[in-house]
């Protein structure tokens, strides 16, 4: 049988949903519509039963979180009263001539109770009440709460740190981490709504008297006036009923505050207010012999009540006894513990091996805030903008940056690290600026002299009310994030050859195949192996050639690798095909280049050092290795003070041995063959290496 599917309105979990609403419906009801005495006792046994429901859970929670929902029970129940206090005032003010159970048996029990045949007695009692709630129980609490939520936000921060230097040192897991920093920041919202919550109560208790003072005063007008009751008859039946008014709605008030003071008052225990109470208060004999010595000398004082006195006494001395009793024979029950060996330690495990994030940046707990979400964290949006315009530039998605702080790191330091290995530093200031000198400032700036760590240029820290005076004066002037982002962005960038391993490599495969898969399939593992592509890809990023052009890539891949696998020969043919965008990239604009090349003599001598060795085998001899770096440095110069790229133009079987070579000694020169530069451009020779050997 198919079974019936309830709405969700009708289920449990719909049900529940919707106490809130009726609730709340419920309560604007009350303050509008007319209700009759009967249904008046019900919502006032009801408000009677909630009070004391919001107080034995508070006594029985351990910690403020378990009750997380009070800030909100506080404002309802308080609106519940106060509807409650306009309901039963039309009631009084329309009813209460025809007798003291007009407005129900509940108001008329409370009002007999209190008053207890003497009006002047009951009102005093019922002024005492009020200011016990208002002045010493709700005050309180709200004091309470407010220096609560005060400590609350100013812990929070430290609070944090130690989770993340528990989660650093591996004494918990992510998921306890992502646990504890959720708890922390729920305690200080508790703390926060606690605070505000406790202004209603304060005002509910300022209202009772204002209701209770309109009641009586509103009552005698009413019954003099209107029903032409004489004084003494209109304050015997309206002083009765605004009184039990008052203080059906004083005593929940009562109850629900001292709620309020228990649960910002506790201190943080894995037991509840009772448990605390009994372990705490009644745990040590000697003081219950101290203080049953002290009742038992009062008690036999003259004119002191001597058995109340001295029975009491008596009790706490039977109470200390038993203590002791309890205290004695406690090392004989635990006896076995100590016995029970201390758990080993568990075997080491594969788990235990964490494998070491590609890219990881570390800092100092000043520069917390730049990637902490909750705290705006800035670095966070722009690293997600390095990776985005690396993959744009470069041609492929570097991996993700691992951040965590490090308490051994200075303040306002951080650490740029690559498969776990430190490739860079630096020292970022929060609420400061960089002040970088470009070479064209026109004066000095006050603060602390420094580097950019990104690019290694003279730089000052300055406070923030100078930057635009150093902006004038000529300075590049970037705040502590954008110090921190540009060195990361420099170092991958730098890097991008060593963050390309197979995994990048097959993911840029299985998105090209996504629109040829047939182009893919051809090549690998058919031609060539995945090692051979990567070593290709890498050896282009060495030398700063971006491999976003991947379609013509494979296309060369494809058509030499049936004939070699030789990874150099390879990325030499893939070079000539991206000639065009190789140039482009160094010669952004103009047709024509300005290049160096090299001087016969010393082309030839290279020519005869490659033959018979290859391009890996051959070496350079030192004496020519250093003459033909201070040539080319001295020629690089030269270059750049005319304003031109150093670049060096060599034939095709040469460039892999210059290139690896200058990498080291000159990495700002680049080296191309005649192969690769188009057609449609021109060369022009503004240097020559070599002309003085």
């Amino acid at each position: 049988m198919n079974s019936l599917k309830l709405p969700a309105w009708m289920s449990g979990a719909g049900s529940r949903a919707l106490a809130g609403p009726i609730l709340i419906v419920m309560m604007l009801a009350m303050m509008i519509l007319p209700l009759p005495a009967f249904a008046l006792d019900i919502f006032f046994s009801f408000n009677i039963a909630l009070a004391i429901i919001i107080l034995l859970t508070s006594l029985y929670t351990v910690k403020p979180l378990d009750f997380m929902v009070f800030p909100t029970v506080l404002l309802v129940s308080t609106m519940l009263r106060l509807s409650l206090n306009v309901a039963s005032t039309r009631v009084v003010l329309t009813e209460g001539h025809n007798g003291p159970d007009a407005a129900g048996k509940v108001i008329e029990a409370f009002g007999h109770f209190l008053i207890g045949g003497n009006y002047a007695v009951g009102i005093v009692v019922f002024i005492i009440l009020t200011i016990i709630n208002f002045s010493v129980v709700t005050k309180g609490a709200g004091r309470i709460a407010e220096v609560g939520a005060r400590f609350a936000l100013d812990a929070m921060p430290g609070k944090q740190m130690a989770i993340d230097a528990d989660l650093n040192a591996g004494l918990i897991a992510e998921d306890e981490a992502r646990r504890r920093r959720t708890e922390v920041a729920q305690e200080a919202e508790f703390y926060g709504a606690m605070d505000g919550a406790s202004k209603y109560v304060k005002g509910d208790a300022v209202a009772g008297i204002l209701v209770t003072i309109i009641n009586l005063v509103g009552g005698l007008i009413v019954g003099m006036v209107q029903h032409d009751l004489s004084f003494s008859e209109a304050s015997k039946v309206y002083a009765l009923l605004a009184i039990g008014d008052g203080l059906v709605a004083q005593i929940p008030s009562l109850i629900i505050s001292t709620a309020a003071g228990i649960v910002v008052s506790r201190v943080a225990s894995e037991q509840d207010i009772g448990n605390q109470f009994i372990n705490q208060l009644f745990s040590k004999p000697e003081v219950m012999y101290i203080t049953a010595g002290i009742i038992g000398g009062m008690g036999i004082i003259p004119g002191m009540p001597h058995v109340a006195f001295i029975l009491l006494a008596g009790s706490l001395a039977g109470a200390g006894y038993l203590l002791k009793k309890r205290a004695e024979a406690a090392p004989v029950l635990d006896q076995p513990a100590p016995v029970q060996a201390t758990p080993e330690m568990e075997e080491a495990t594969w788990q235990d091996i964490l494998p070491v994030d590609t890219l990881g940046l570390e800092v100092g707990y000043r520069l917390i805030p730049l990637v902490d979400k909750n705290q705006g964290g800035e670095l966070l949006r722009r690293i997600k903008g390095i990776r985005k315009k690396f993959a744009q530039d470069i041609g492929f998605l570097s991996p993700p940056v691992h951040i965590r702080d490090n308490l051994e790191l200075k303040p306002s330091s951080y650490r740029i690290a690559l498969k776990g290995v430190e490739i860079g530093t630096g020292d970022a200031n929060m609420g400061q600026y960089l002040a970088i000198d470009p070479g064209m400032v026109s004066g000095t700036l006050p603060g602390v002299p420094t580097t950019d760590p990104a690019f290694g240029l003279p730089a000052v820290w300055i406070d923030a009310s100078m930057r635009e005076q150093a902006q004038a004066m000529g300075y590049t002037v970037v705040d502590a994030g954008t110090v921190i982002a540009t060195h990361l962005n420099h170092l991958i960038t730098s890097n991008a050859a060593e963050l390309l391993g197979r995994h990048e490599v097959q993911q840029l495969l299985d998105h090209l195949a996504k629109e040829s898969p047939k182009m893919i399939e051809d090549l690998t593992p058919r031609l060539l192996p995945l090692s051979v592509i990567q070593k290709v890809l890498q050896n282009l990023l060495i030398e700063g050639v971006h491999i976003r052009d991947m379609r013509s890539i494979v296309e060369t891949l494809s058509e030499y690798g049936n004939h070699t696998q030789d990874v150099n020969e390879l990325t030499a043919q893939v070079r000539v095909v991206l000639g065009r965008a190789i140039v482009q990239q160094i010669f952004p604009t103009g047709n024509e280049l300005a290049v160096m090349t090299l001087d016969n003599r010393l082309e030839r001598l290279l020519m005869q050092t490659l033959q018979g060795h290859g391009t890996d085998g051959a070496s350079l001899e030192p004496g020519l290795a250093d003459t033909l770096a201070m040539q080319t440095e001295a020629a690089a110069q030269h270059q750049q003070q005319l304003g031109f790229t150093p670049v060096l133009l060599v034939p095709a079987p040469l460039r892999a041995l210059l290139a690896r070579f200058l990498r080291r000694t000159l990495p700002q020169v680049k080296v191309l063959s005649h192969a690769e530069l188009p057609e449609t451009k021109t060369i022009r020779v503004t240097s020559q290496v070599g002309g003085q050997l």
